[in-house]
């Protein structure tokens, strides 16, 4: 048996993470593999210790516009494989998926858009989950066992935010959002912190900064690990570190036993 424990952050700018401190983090928190999300950084602007940290290899997805949106995977084991975008050029300008393949599982790691900027991004995000589902289970139907990780974007129930009576018309708790993700889990998908933890309360990974709402804990859990339903007899655990700072978002995590 070989355990592998999987991270996943949103940093909100690498750059703005590291200056707080994210290569000591990384050096402590020594995950197998890291998917970061909203990197905002062009390719020509990273440095060697953002390439090539000690014990990494990076592989990096940047959005054409310059300083947005972007994602980048760590990892200490080589992958077979990695594939940037989902193959579609209308999803894929941003800089928003990475696709690892290792020899027990496909690692999707996507900031999957935000749909708060109107309802022509609200369509956007909508079609941006459709496309990834459509992928995501192509890679199934080929017999490969797939996580999916990263910032969905979206509370799935109202015990996965602070106030969600307040926020249903609000992107990231609104019907149309949450019913996408009772269509993904009716695939079968496992949400990996609710598979070990169903009832457990006031546990988020993003808050609002500006109105100071990490200090009072009125957040969302909008961060996730999901898992292909033939996994399930794998995992060991699934975590939220919600004392890292360096972002609005805190890592997520997952650990599996193969």
């Amino acid at each position: 048996m070989s355990r592998i424990r999987l991270v996943s952050w949103n940093v909100n700018g690498i750059r703005a993470a590291i200056k707080k401190g994210f290569f000591d983090w990384l050096e402590k928190d020594q995950p197998d593999v890291l998917g970061l999300q909203e990197t905002k950084i062009s390719a020509e602007q990273l440095t060697l210790d953002m390439v090539a940290p000690l014990g990494y290899r990076t592989y990096w997805s940047h959005a054409n516009k310059k300083g947005y949106s972007g994602v980048a995977i760590f990892t200490k084991e080589e992958p077979i494989s990695v594939t940037e975008g989902l193959g579609l050029p209308e999803w894929d300008t941003e800089g928003r998926t990475l696709i690892a393949e290792y020899p027990n599982f496909v690692l999707y790691n996507i900031y999957y858009p935000n749909g708060g900027r109107g309802d022509d991004r609200l369509q956007y995000k909508m079609g941006f989950y459709d496309v990834f589902l459509e992928h995501i289970e192509n890679a199934r139907k080929q017999g490969k066992k797939v996580i999916a990780c990263g910032d969905f974007n979206t509370a799935h129930h109202p015990i996965d935010l602070a106030r969600p009576k307040e926020n249903e018309k609000i992107s990231g708790f609104m019907p149309i959002e949450r019913a996408w993700l009772d269509k993904f889990t009716a695939h079968g998908y496992i949400d990996t912190f609710r598979h070990f933890y169903p009832d457990k309360k006031d546990m988020y990974s993003w808050w609002n900064m500006r109105t100071f709402a990490r200090e009072r804990n009125v957040g969302w859990r909008i961060d996730y690990f999901y898992t292909s339903p033939d996994l399930k007899e794998n995992l060991v655990d699934a975590g939220i570190e919600m004392d890292v700072q360096g972002s609005d978002h805190c890592p997520v995590t997952l650990t599996l036993d193969f």
